[in-house]
Order: C-alpha cells, then sequence, then structure tokens
C-alpha cells in the first residue's frame, strides 16, 4: 500500500493521507535514495524525539515538539506535525492537556512510521546506476 492511500471510515468520510507523497517528492526531488534516507533520519529522529519528551519539563517539551513539527512538515506527515502539544506547553494548559496532546502525537507517530517501514520495505535499497543501470523502485 502507497503512504498517499487515504483510508475510507465508516460512515464513508475520509481520513487525510499519513505522509502526503508528493509533497515528499517534491521536498526530495523526485530522488528514491533522498527520500529513502529522508524518512529513515525521521523515523529515527521521531522515536529519540519522544523519549527524551518522557518526564520532561512543559519548555523542553515544547522545544521538542516544535522540532519534529518542522521535520515532519518536511515529509508531508501532516499528523504529526506536533502543533497541538507545542500550543499547549506553549499555553501552559497544564499536564493533563499536555498528556492528550503527547499520547495523540505518539498515536501519529507510531502511523507515521508503520507507514515508513512499509515504504521502505517496499522499496529496498537498489543498487547505483553506475553497476547495474537506473532502476526505479515502481509503485
Amino acid at each position: 500500500m502507497a503512504l498517499s492511500t487515504v483510508l475510507t471510515v465508516p460512515a464513508g468520510e475520509t481520513k487525510p493521507m499519513i505522509i502526503d507523497e508528493d509533497h515528499l517528492g517534491r521536498m526530495t526531488l523526485g530522488d528514491r535514495g533522498l527520500e529513502r534516507e529522508v524518512l529513515q533520519i525521521f523515523a529515527r529522529q521521531t522515536a529519540l524525539t519522544l523519549e527524551r519528551m518522557a518526564g520532561a519539563g512543559p519548555a523542553r517539551i515544547g522545544a521538542a515538539a516544535h522540532t519534529l513539527k518542522g521535520s515532519a512538515r518536511g515529509i508531508g506527515a501532516w499528523r504529526v506535525a506536533a502543533e497541538r502539544l507545542e500550543q499547549a506547553t506553549a499555553d501552559k494548559r497544564g499536564h493533563d492537556a499536555i498528556g492528550e496532546a503527547i499520547a495523540e502525537l505518539e498515536a501519529a507517530s507510531v502511523e507515521a512510521c508503520a507507514a515508513i517501514g512499509a515504504r521502505l520495505a517496499e522499496c529496498p535499497e537498489e543498487p547505483s546506476p553506475d553497476t547495474f543501470g537506473d532502476r526505479a523502485c515502481e509503485h
């Protein structure tokens, strides 16, 4: 399943894409190798950022959310773009609001990382074009 697949919910409504494939393609200039590298870095950064948030104070959580927001926007992972968490820490809404926003971010991150894992499995690393010819992973 491609990352740009829109998931259907019971009422016929749609959920937004997990990863905006068109945006990702524009940001990586259509270079599949660069796309792969960027997705791998994002998945690692997301896991590390969520770990660092555990037990941190609102200021550190807000700073981490801001960093993650920029990275998520870079690959088109709009649901991971931690705006709600960043806003909750800036507004000093309290631990309950921050906790809810972290839980929402964690769920979106798990979904995005699963989609990234599927994408990377669909398109394994390819041999160098110099050695074996230019073969692009087709979807």
